[in-house]
């Protein structure tokens, strides 16, 4: 069993609506299936290509999968819920990422655990830190210490009830 954390975004056909039922689709992925959500926000998208804002969140639950196997799993829910991919950096109707694989670093030719840009965006590292507060990333890195000001002004909460 090993503790995953994954990172949801959806700026196209109804956002809010992509992250409810993806996050149905992540228990059937759990061993126990029970995941743990934060809370929604709001950013802004990233890159040049101009698109609308996102909502995020980041989820996390314990699975027997093996790193590719889970990688394999999310490409499906995203493919289920109408992804396709045309444009990088694009606009999209769910991206699901693997940020974390337990304690491990991977690096494979479709995998680089932990995520590659994680300690920079605001939108993985709040929602990250309001469901472990206290996790340190393997590098030993705690993420309440890549937060601040200048990355809190960057997302908005939607309300509790999303």
């Amino acid at each position: 069993m090993t503790r995953v954390y994954i990172a949801l975004g959806a700026n196209l056909a109804s956002p809010k609506a992509q992250l409810d039922q993806a996050c149905i689709a992540l228990k059937a992925l759990a061993s126990d299936g029970r995941v743990a959500v934060s809370p929604y926000y709001a950013s802004a998208a990233m890159g040049d290509v101009p698109q609308p804002d996102y909502l995020n969140a980041v989820a996390c639950f314990n699975t027997s999968l093996d790193p590719i196997a889970l990688l394999d799993a999310l490409q499906a829910i995203e493919q289920q819920q109408g992804r396709v991919r045309h444009i990088r950096w694009g606009a999209r109707s769910l991206d699901l990422d693997l940020l974390l694989y337990g304690a491990q670093q991977i690096d494979l030719p479709r995998l680089t655990v932990p995520h590659y840009g994680m300690k920079q965006r605001s939108f993985v590292l709040v929602p990250l830190h309001d469901l472990a507060p206290e996790l340190v990333l393997p590098c030993g890195t705690a993420v309440a210490s890549l937060i601040d000001d200048t990355l809190l002004a960057e997302v908005q909460q939607l309300s509790p009830d999303h």
